[in-house]
């Protein structure tokens, strides 16, 4: 139920998603696989709209060199985790949300406890072989998962149900080698409230989701796209869900 603090906190929402949306948001959990760049306005926003229980999860410390673009964290916070950075911020943001910092690296091992009983994943991550692990407990889960990434002025995201739509191994087969990629503040933080509004679409079922397209930004042109993409039926990540799975639904 809502609270009379809730009616008025949220009130902007709740003249577009109606009360039910806002208690379908504080019953929500959702879990965010990074709090770095896209982690940070990811979570920022999340939390300011209410989610009621947020899993964050990151296992690296604040270097003056995120600052550029990690607006969770700020100057005196270099050499804390970022977790720890990031759960103080969000708790000050709302305090009557959940913030479960987990300060860890996602491993085949971990990662089934540290997603636990999520509605969604979230990717905030810079690297493909974290992402593929996302994607692979996405469809153990049939939960959706929210991808994005980011170089330079560019970036990418798309929203993946099992079942229904192409996983991120269908787009991406082969991982782009590691490299140390230049980024500009904005690109993560445009492609990450992208990735927060399609959770909150979600978890609300309401407008349009991202599944079976990829949104790719262009900074320098300012200019989105969205390309159409395909279940890839020889995927050797999803080829044979669908066996003992229902496609997500809310």
């Amino acid at each position: 139920m809502l609270t009379p603090k809730d009616l008025k906190r949220y009130d902007r929402q709740i003249k577009l998603l109606g009360e039910a949306g806002q208690e379908k948001l504080k019953r929500a959990k959702v879990f965010i696989a990074g709090a770095g760049g896209l982690g940070s306005p990811i979570s920022i926003y999340l939390t300011a709209a209410g989610i009621g229980t947020i899993t964050l999860v990151d296992n690296d410390t604040v270097e003056l060199s995120n600052l550029n673009r990690q607006v969770l964290h700020w100057e005196k916070d270099a050499g804390r985790y970022k977790v720890e950075s990031a759960e103080e911020k969000l708790s000050q943001i709302n305090s009557d949300i959940e913030i479960e910092a987990q300060n860890a690296t996602l491993t085949e091992d971990n990662i089934s406890d540290l997603v636990n009983d999520a509605d969604l994943i979230i990717d905030a991550m810079d690297n493909y072989p974290v992402r593929y692990l996302l994607n692979r407990m996405a469809l153990s889960k049939n939960i959706p998962f929210i991808h994005g990434a980011v170089n330079g002025f560019h970036g990418q995201a798309t929203t993946i149900l099992p079942g229904r739509s192409a996983c991120l191994r269908c787009i991406f087969r082969k991982a782009p080698p590691p490299s140390k990629f230049p980024v500009i503040g904005v690109t993560p933080g445009i492609i990450g409230l992208v990735q927060a509004n399609e959770a909150i679409k979600y978890l609300t079922e309401v407008g349009e989701l991202l599944d079976g397209k990829l949104l790719l930004w262009d900074g320098l042109a300012s200019r989105t796209e969205i390309l159409e993409v395909q279940r890839d039926p020889k995927c050797p990540e999803c080829k044979d869900y669908g066996h003992g799975h229902d496609a997500s639904t809310k």
